[in-house]
């Protein structure tokens, strides 16, 4: 699979804004950038507000011009939308990569990169099967370019399967999707992001690391049922401690995640050992073993408990007079003090 700006990127459309209102909003210095980003939209079927990337990128390519022209209708396109309280499609990584032959180039080959550091990530054994999904499904999602603190704020109700392709929609409604391969028809981040989904669907079922820990030396088959609203809150990407505790409320960082991706890249991530598990006892299987009881075992409790009763009875007097020679003790001890 290789991960580029073809990808693919949307913006939710919402109601367009009626022509006369805005045109009346648009400062005059931008109008005739506007007028001709408008002026395509309509002859090429698309909506000029909200505009999806990939429509401006469309729009870019069939008016060339110096790159000095190309950022001055961009910013116009921007502050239309911006001003109307939409995103600036102009900012997403499509239209500066269309800006950017050289960039584009560049950021493509590390997204296959970061494609390939994922798919040789483990996904067994314990820990490393649970750093390796995470781990693989991060690098993932950071070889679409979405920035690291997007990728931060992706809940588990953010990604779902169209198919053979993984679509991912961001905080702002930017949507990123990942097809397979044109040629062989595999996409490995449909099977990355199963996996880590599976690592979250166990949780749900057996909350804690001691099953968890089986499941990846030994995985078993898991039957997911749709989120619910708190697990569909809960952040895609999560901390692992190195007991392998994943806190579900509580999101990676971007300073992590960045730290994190750069480690992969340069081949200087932590290497997780596989720790030999203990055998699981099966529970299910397990029988209380029968104890048998002599018949006079009553009696035996009964008079060693008689006889522990009147050893301890005179307790009470002891702990009295204890407490009575600490409390003479410490009057001595005041009046030596006052005495000083």
């Amino acid at each position: 699979m290789t991960v580029s700006a073809s990808a693919g990127r949307e913006f939710f459309r919402s109601t367009d804004v009626h022509d006369a209102d805005l045109d009346l909003r648009i400062p005059a210095r931008y109008r005739h950038d506007w007028a001709l980003f408008t002026d395509w939209c309509t002859a090429a079927d698309h909506h000029p507000i909200p505009a999806a990337p990939e429509s401006l990128a469309l729009f870019l390519h069939e008016h060339p011009a110096v790159v000095a022209t190309q950022r001055r209708r961009l910013s116009a396109i921007n502050a239309v939308h911006t001003g109307h309280g939409y995103p600036a499609p102009g900012r997403t990584e499509m239209v500066r990569r269309h800006l950017d032959t050289t960039r584009a180039s560049r950021l493509d080959r590390l997204g296959r990169l970061l494609v390939q550091r994922a798919a040789e990530l483990p996904v067994e054994g314990w820990p490393s099967g649970l750093f390796g999904r995470r781990d693989a499904l991060l690098l993932v999602l950071a070889a679409t370019g979405m920035t690291f603190t997007d990728l931060t704020r992706l809940r588990r109700r953010d990604l779902r399967l169209d198919g053979n392709t993984l679509v991912v929609t961001t905080r702002t409604g930017e949507r990123f999707r990942l097809p397979p391969d044109s040629e062989t028809g595999d996409n490995p981040a449909v099977a990355i992001y199963q996996r880590w989904a599976q690592i979250q669907a166990f949780l749900d079922q057996y909350p804690g690391t001691h099953l968890l820990r089986h499941h990846l030396t030994d995985p078993s088959e898991i039957i997911t049922d749709p989120l619910d609203a708190e697990q569909a809150r809960q952040p895609l990407l999560c901390p692992i401690d190195r007991w392998g505790h994943l806190p579900h409320a509580q999101p990676m960082t971007p300073q992590s995640v960045s730290a994190l991706t750069r480690a992969h890249l340069s081949g200087r991530a932590p290497v997780r050992k596989v720790l030999p598990v203990p055998p699981q006892d099966d529970v299910d299987a397990w029988v209380e073993p029968e104890i048998d009881l002599d018949a006079g075992y009553y009696d035996r409790g009964t008079t060693a408990r008689r006889r522990d009763h009147q050893t301890l009875e005179d307790l009470t007097d002891v702990f009295d007079e204890i407490e009575a020679c600490t409390d003479a003790l410490l009057e001595d001890l005041m009046g030596v003090l006052e005495g000083l």
